[in-house]
């Protein structure tokens, strides 16, 4: 278990799959097209260049993270080859970075060069307690989450209303939220910004406990592709 206790005025927040330095998700430049040769509109960010999505990237991350928070990344941290790593994280001003390894994290799960060192802590699966200051004073909140790149349907204490978190899918802001208390994280359905942990416990407090009907995954569409 990994326990984060925020001290008063931190702030603990989430985001995932930056894919930092992604040519083909980055519309302006990228090489994929759907059957009839267009470019696949809700695959790709709306950016004329790369070095512009990378911008748009780092700046909603250090306007929303300060220096002291913690941010937790839930994995597919960044492309274009292994330099690519350290290039985005020297650029983020947050000093406390956990990382969840997604299916793109091939350098920093190898540990390539002791790229691991950069980051708080590297993890597959986590299970997190979170503890915070809260009124009245000398009183404290504690959450409790699963987190994992990849959505799973059912998760250890989910009966327990332990949230669930993940990223890996993609989904637009209108099905991040599945039937339960569980949501996907990643960046494009929150216009390229990590969420807050306030943010997240006031949208799954009141959902029900269940399990997650997953959506349909743009993944399963490549492999029909590669088929």
């Amino acid at each position: 278990m990994l326990k984060i206790k925020l001290t008063l005025g931190q702030q603990l927040f989430f985001t995932s799959d930056t894919h930092y330095n992604h040519k083909n998700i980055c519309r302006g430049v990228t090489n994929w097209r759907c059957q009839d040769g267009s470019i696949p509109i809700d695959q790709t960010r709306d950016f004329k260049t790369l070095e512009l999505m990378n911008d748009k990237i780092v700046d909603n991350i250090n306007k929303t993270v300060g220096q002291d928070d913690i941010l937790i990344h839930l994995g597919d941290w960044s492309f274009g080859g292994f330099d690519s790593i350290k290039e985005f994280r020297d650029r983020i001003i947050c000093k406390n970075v956990h990382l969840i390894l997604g299916n793109h994290d091939h350098h920093i799960e190898n540990n390539r060069g002791g790229i691991q060192e950069i980051f708080s802590s590297v993890h597959q699966y986590v299970v997190l307690e979170v503890t915070r200051p809260s009124l009245p004073v000398n009183t404290v909140s504690k959450y409790e989450f699963v987190l994992m790149h990849y959505p799973i349907t059912s998760w250890h204490d989910m009966n327990k209303g332990r949230f669930h978190l993940f990223g890996h899918v993609h989904l637009p802001s209108h099905q991040k939220i599945m039937d339960g208390r569980s949501m996907d994280v990643g960046c494009d359905g929150n216009n390229l910004t990590p969420y807050s942990l306030s943010e997240i416990v006031r949208t799954l407090s009141g959902r029900p406990v269940q399990a997650n009907k997953l959506p349909s995954d743009h993944h399963e569409e490549r492999l029909k592709e590669e088929q």
